[in-house]
């Protein structure tokens, strides 16, 4: 079993890395720092989201890397799909630099609440649905 699949963690120095003093990142470190598993992150560079360098099988993520998780994962906590956190990404890669913040625009903004307006309008008629069909059962039992 190789280190990455054993939840290896530890910070690897790399002269050549750009970014935050030069720290590189195992998959491992990231996970734990991130609260995701290691599986999460090889989907995220499936997908094209991380693009980690390799050093035999070891996956080595630099402080860009962490960046652009950062925004994934804030991406996703806003309710946004992989595909919406993708092109803001490209977007970003458009701009001056790299930046840890999700830019939105005011009608990404103004789409998303509504979007998630709806989905919690959705599941509390849901919740209002099946507390009704359990109190029936109750009733019956």
């Amino acid at each position: 079993m190789d280190k990455e699949a054993l939840g290896y963690y530890s910070v690897v120095s790399d002269a050549g890395a750009v970014g935050e003093g030069g720290k590189s990142y195992t998959i491992g470190d990231l996970a734990r720092e991130f609260g995701v598993t290691l599986r999460t992150l090889r989907f995220y560079e499936d997908r094209g989201l991380l693009s980690p360098r390799r050093d035999g099988t070891a996956r080595i993520y630099d402080a860009r890397d962490r960046d652009r998780l950062s925004v994934i994962l804030k991406g996703k906590q806003l309710g946004f799909t992989l595909t919406e956190i993708r092109a803001m990404l490209a977007e970003e890669r458009m701009g001056d630099g790299p930046s840890a913040k999700l830019k939105l625009s005011l009608d990404q903004i103004d789409d998303q609440i509504t979007h998630l307006e709806q989905q919690k309008a959705e599941i509390e008629e849901a919740l209002v649905e099946l507390r009704t069909r359990r109190a029936g059962m109750a009733v019956a039992a």
